[in-house]
């Protein structure tokens, strides 16, 4: 008999029900629920995700659009808005949080995170990416995250690991906090490689950053002031090199600071 299971449920799948009842029983999801699961309140806020909807009824409709295959997502009939929007309200978010860390470590046990494809050139250090995002938020509902003078938000940063490209760490921010700022809150490995924007440039974190043995990649401001004091050849085309797109890894030193070598020159800061 030939099977057939949609995208979604294939998804699903991945899902290990038992351990998703473990953790409803172990923060009491359910006490006092009067049938509404909250494997259902799972299934509706992926859809919600992956469907990109942008509202409780869109969810609703949506469901109710594939009713009658519900069942092989696990759910009896699709939910109300009415009842969607309590369970977020009043179930514990901490569910969806273990559950989370529960997805992260078997996919990460199993090498399924990450790029699948090698890849010719590879960093013997930790390769890190650091950058940030800024979240339109509705002033009138929040109003202690005035951004602009009819907008709210929310800055989000986020440092990446290359290796299977999850965040290593997440710090939220008033959306007008200069993004220099949070790189003072980052506890990076000895031999590690972070690379970030040139609005992170602080040369006095570069220096803390060097004598820590940490390597950083980023792009100088056009209005930088530097002198050239040294030049060094550029290494000729290696097997798995990419000729100007090949990495360069040495330093240009800026008084006492150090920072990454760019076009093969090296630059040291005017006074």
């Amino acid at each position: 008999m030939l099977k057939v299971a949609s995208l979604f449920s294939q998804i699903l799948s991945q899902v290990s029900r038992i351990d998703f009842q473990k953790m409803v029983v172990k923060h009491g999801a359910e006490r006092h629920s009067k049938g509404f699961r909250s494997w259902t309140q799972f299934v509706s806020m992926l859809f919600c995700h992956l469907a990109r909807a942008d509202s409780l009824g869109e969810i609703c409709h949506g469901l109710q659009s594939c009713n009658g295959k519900l069942v092989h997502l696990g759910v009896n009939r699709n939910p109300n808005k009415s009842t969607l929007s309590y369970a977020n309200e009043h179930r514990p978010s901490e569910l969806f949080r273990d559950m989370f860390w529960i997805l992260m470590d078997k996919f990460r046990s199993s090498g399924r995170l990450g790029d699948p494809c090698p890849r010719k050139f590879r960093f013997k250090n930790k390769l890190l990416l650091f950058d940030s995002t800024t979240i339109t938020l509705c002033l009138s509902l929040f109003p202690w995250a005035e951004f602009r003078r009819q907008k709210g938000g929310i800055k989000l940063h986020v440092l990446l690991d290359s290796n299977d490209y999850m965040p290593s760490f997440v710090h939220i921010t008033e959306a007008r906090m200069h993004d220099s700022k949070a790189t003072q809150l980052l506890s990076l490995p000895a031999g590690s490689i972070i690379a970030l924007d040139r609005a992170y440039i602080d040369f006095d974190l570069f220096r803390k950053w060097n004598e820590e043995k940490i390597f950083f990649v980023t792009r100088m401001k056009k209005n930088a002031s530097y002198v050239v004091t040294e030049r060094r050849s550029v290494p000729k085309k290696q097997p798995g090199a990419q000729g100007r797109n090949h990495p360069s890894l040495g330093h240009w030193n800026l008084g006492e600071v150090s920072a990454p070598l760019e076009k093969g020159r090296g630059m040291g800061r005017q006074e």
